[in-house]
Parts: structure tokens; C-alpha cells; sequence
């Protein structure tokens, strides 16, 4: 616990609420009990005190130390906002319960000049030439590949449909090739053509567990890759222009050392290819039927370039609303200093790495290699940004108290009922978990924070 979050209280129950809630268990474990040479119901109750004490005990302190300790943060104006560490404990029969209790308090803090945060806000505009270059993206992925019926061999701006087989140099000759089911994804990258090579994120970057997985053969069927296309690895174009369909060629590629795909970079792999055919992009001309079959939507092109522009925009201002939310957050943060609980840096630590786990999951990855990774480096690298958001969080509710920011049921409601359309799930069955995981009420307070903050952002110009 966070010392200046810490809070301490002492808290005595009463011997006769003590002694009435022994004697209300001893008639319970009276009628419930079996003990051989007794019927049902009809235990002495002596024999229940000496035979069942250490459960009585037990229960007594179960049932009465945390209403006693309920009533006593609340006498004392306190609000925890963690689980407590009861510690002390003093139960002597016929006399009163004494123990202590350890907990997290939100800090006591002044708010500075939150209304004078300026941050800057600009146009959304769209231009003529950015809707044409989404036309052209469009464009490209409504191509078709056709085949090359000529003798001769590959040309540039030409496709080379190939299966080929990938070995590092650094796997001895004798081990045993990993099937195409077994590796993904890395190598099979760096020969295609195709834009998602160019479009792969770090991973190792992003997961750094991975970048001491040592590479292992591949094996792929099907790759189209591009002569001399612009994110076409060189020695590919190199060595497979002028191919023929049949053909069989043999290369290495050395990745360099700044390989955007650190699993790779700084490493030889020997290729095996083998050209299974020669095809030909075709672009569909950007027409009037080029948008009536992408919807029934669009009457002609001029349909689609408005949708684009209309779709264009609100992302637009989604990005940059959320750019400038983000500049006004780090300004209020650097306006405050204070402590925050531990117990709530570590629930968001939680949910950061949930999050994440649950993407890597979503990507692929497998439950056995997450429980190999090192949770608690990772853990630690979360530590700064939990700070920040638990700190944000604690500002922004200050804020929203203070400008009397309230969400009404109804707004609640048109948030569940948005929840459990994203999700896909019946809007009875989101309320009930939202109930059982004492969730509707955190859902109220974030809603609140998120009126807080668009509060800041309008009169920050």
C-alpha cells in the first residue's frame, strides 16, 4: 500500500454481540449436526461448543468482522478503495473482538486550473486528391490475376505464383524440417509482394518474448509475388525475373540488420522456389459500374466518393479529437501531483495485460506459449502508464463532482444497450453480468469521466 493512501483503524465488537452471535450458531450446528448417539436436531448444545468450537469461532468472526468493519469506515468518513488487510485479531471468550484493519483511501488533493487547458483543434478537411488515393486502394484490391499464356518468362510488374521452402543457415543439415501447419507468418512476409509485408508491424517489438525464438524452416504453397515490386525483397525480383511457370530456382537472402522484422534481421535463409505460374494484374476501371457493384448503395462514382468523404471525415475527427483528449490529459497531469492506491495501479495493470493477452490470443498465439512468457517484466513495463491512467481517472472524477457532471439512467441504459450490440449478445444477458460483477456502477463513473473530458475539450479553444 502506498503510504500516503494508507489508512489504519481499530475496530471492537461488542462481547454481547459476540456471545449472541455464538449462541445463535450453536442452536444452527444444534439442528443441523449428526453425532452418533444422537438424533437430528436434538445435539446438546454443550457437546456443539466443545465439539465444533474452532468452526463456531470461525464463523463468528466471518459474519461479525466485516459488518463491524463496514460500519466502522463508514463512522469515520473513510471510502476505501481497496480490500482490507485485517491484522490483530484479539477474540478471548466472554470478551469483545478486537482487531485492526489496513486500507487505500483516494488521495486529498487540491484541483488546479483545469478550465484554462488549451489545446489545439484542427480542420477536418478532406482533399480531392486524398478521396482518389482511397479510390485507388479500393481499386487494387477489387484486381484480378490473370494468367500469362506466353512462353516467355517473368517481367517486371508482372506475378510469379510460387511454393517454395525456406531454410536458415544457421539449422544444421540433419534436423528435421517444421511442417507448413507448425510456422507462420515471418518469413512467409518477406516473399511476398503483396501489401501486407509491407503493412507487418514489429511484433517482436510489440511482444518481446518473441525475438528469442529461433527462426525454423518454412514451407508455403501459393505466394504471389511481384517482380520488382516495391516491397518485394531484391533477391526475389533478382532471381525469379524472366522465370517460366515449371521452373525451379535456388537462392539465399540475407535480411539486413535493420529488417523491420527483428526475428529475421541480421539472418541468411536459403530458398527453394518453384514457379507454378506467370499472372497478370488487371485493374477494374474506376466507372460508374465499378461503384454499382461494389453496392446497391451507389447509383454512380459520385456516390461513392461522397461515402468515402463522409467516412473519411468522421474518422478524421475521431483521430484528432482523440489526439487533442490525449494532449489535454498529459496537461492536467502535469498541473497535479499526488499519491495514488496501489490496489487500483494493480487492477489496471490487470486490465492492460488482459487486454493484451486477449489480443495475442485473437492473433494466434497459443495458451502454452503465453504462460512462457515473463509476467513479470511485463507487469513492469505496464507500471508507468498505470499510473498515468489511474491518475487521470482519479482527476477526472474530481472534475465531474466538482462541475456537478451527473449520467442519468437513461443514458446508462443507451450505453448497455450499445454494449450488448457490439458484442453481438442479448441486452438481458449484459445486464445480468454487468449485476453480478458489480460492474453497473464503474460503468456509470466511466461514462461520467468521459463528460468530464469532453467538458475539458470543448472550452479548450
Amino acid at each position: 500500500m502506498d503510504p500516503a493512501c494508507k489508512r489504519e483503524i481499530s475496530v471492537e465488537i461488542p462481547a454481547d454481540v459476540v456471545a449472541k452471535q455464538q449462541e445463535a450458531l450453536v442452536q444452527q450446528y444444534s439442528k443441523q449436526a449428526r453425532i452418533p448417539g444422537f438424533r437430528k436436531g436434538k445435539v446438546p448444545a454443550s457437546m456443539v461448543r466443545s465439539r465444533f468450537s474452532s468452526e463456531i469461532t470461525s464463523d463468528v468472526v466471518e459474519h461479525l468482522v466485516p459488518q463491524y468493519f463496514r460500519e466502522a469506515v463508514v463512522k469515520g468518513g473513510y471510502r476505501p478503495v481497496s480490500q482490507p488487510h485485517i491484522y490483530g485479531l484479539e477474540f478471548t471468550p466472554g470478551e469483545p473482538i478486537k482487531f485492526k484493519a489496513a486500507f487505500e483511501v483516494l488521495p486529498e488533493f487540491e484541483l488546479g486550473d483545469y478550465k484554462a487547458l488549451k489545446v489545439e483543434k484542427p480542420d477536418i478537411t478532406i482533399t480531392d486528391e486524398q478521396i482518389d488515393n482511397e479510390l485507388k486502394l479500393l481499386q487494387e484490391k477489387q484486381a484480378s490475376f490473370d494468367p500469362v499464356d506466353d512462353e516467355r518468362g517473368a517481367e517486371k510488374g508482372e506475378f510469379v505464383q510460387v511454393s517454395f521452402e525456406a531454410r536458415p543457415k544457421s539449422l544444421a543439415d540433419d534436423e528435421p524440417e517444421a511442417g507448413s501447419d507448425e510456422i507462420k507468418s515471418a518469413e512467409v512476409k518477406t516473399a511476398g509482394a503483396e501489401a501486407k509485408a509491407a503493412e507487418g508491424k514489429d511484433t517482436a517489438a510489440e511482444n518481446p518474448d518473441q525475438k528469442d525464438v529461433p527462426a525454423q524452416p518454412v514451407q508455403m504453397e501459393e505466394v504471389l509475388v511481384e517482380i520488382g515490386g516495391a516491397n518485394t525483397i531484391p533477391e526475389f525480383t533478382e532471381h525469379l525475373a524472366g522465370a517460366k511457370a515449371g521452373e525451379e530456382r535456388s537462392f539465399e537472402v540475407s535480411y539486413p540488420e535493420d529488417f523491420y522484422d527483428k526475428r529475421l534481421a541480421g539472418m541468411v535463409f536459403d530458398y527453394k522456389v518453384k514457379v507454378n505460374a506467370i499472372k497478370k494484374k488487371s485493374l477494374p476501371e474506376l466507372n460508374d459500374d465499378f461503384a454499382k457493384e461494389l453496392s446497391p448503395d451507389f447509383q454512380n462514382l459520385g456516390d461513392l466518393k461522397h461515402r468515402f468523404r463522409e467516412n473519411m471525415e468522421a474518422e478524421l475527427k475521431h483521430k484528432t479529437e482523440h489526439e487533442a483528449k490525449d494532449k489535454l490529459i498529459e496537461e492536467l497531469l502535469a498541473k497535479h501531483d499526488f499519491p495514488v492506491p496501489r490496489s487500483m495501479v494493480e487492477h489496471q495493470i490487470d486490465l492492460r495485460l488482459e487486454r493484451g493477452l486477449r489480443a495475442l490470443a485473437a492473433q494466434g498465439m497459443k495458451t502454452e506459449d503465453m504462460r512462457r512468457m515473463d509476467f513479470g517484466r511485463l507487469r513492469a513495463g505496464q507500471q508507468e502508464f498505470a499510473v498515468k491512467e489511474v491518475k487521470s481517472s482519479v482527476l477526472l472524477a474530481k472534475i465531474a463532482i466538482k462541475e456537478n457532471i451527473q449520467v442519468t439512467d437513461e443514458e446508462l441504459e443507451r450505453e448497455i444497450e450499445a454494449m450488448a450490440a457490439q458484442m453481438q449478445q442479448p441486452l438481458e444477458e449484459v445486464k445480468k453480468r454487468l449485476k453480478e460483477d458489480n460492474a453497473v456502477e464503474r460503468l456509470r463513473d466511466r461514462m461520467r469521466s468521459e463528460k468530464a473530458l469532453n467538458l475539458l475539450y470543448s472550452n479548450s479553444n
